[in-house]
């Protein structure tokens, strides 16, 4: 609120109510916004369109004990180094793990061949997510110099 320190009638600083608003820096404000959201929502869309696998992950937390899978490209399935089959894939998992405590809190890492099929990795997501092993790691090549 602005006040009138000097005027006619009254005192020397005799001050006055001033109730209007200024919103000029308001509406320098929203001008701004409205600039930066025109450019940015062009880059947020996604414009290739992919026809995806099915899939619904729930978070889970890292556990220290890392155990591997590894998916080669003609689609078979190993658990450590022993062959395996998307029915079975939980249960040689609850084998290999043993009795620890929290089977499905184990980390367990995916290996895949760079030709491997989608379809085929999806396949192990969704077992792994149907028996309950919810922390999984991607492995890849490191390829730096």
């Amino acid at each position: 609120m602005a006040a009138k320190l000097a005027g006619s009638g009254g005192g020397k600083y005799q001050e006055e109510a001033n109730a209007e608003i200024n919103v000029t820096p308001f509406v320098d404000v929203m001008l701004v916004l409205l600039i930066i959201f025109m450019v940015a929502a062009p880059l947020a869309a996604v414009t290739v369109k992919v026809d995806l696998p099915p899939a619904v992950a729930k978070p889970g937390k890292n556990p220290p004990k890392p155990v591997y899978i590894s998916i080669q490209s003609n689609g078979r399935i190993f658990v450590q180094d022993k062959p395996s089959d998307l029915a079975s894939l939980g249960d040689d998992l609850r084998a290999h793990l043993g009795n620890t405590r929290n089977q499905q809190r184990e980390r367990i890492f995916i290996r895949a061949d760079k030709d491997t099929l989608y379809s085929d990795f999806m396949g192990v997501m969704n077992s792994l997510q149907d028996n309950q092993f919810y922390s999984v790691a991607l492995v890849g090549e490191d390829k730096r110099k």
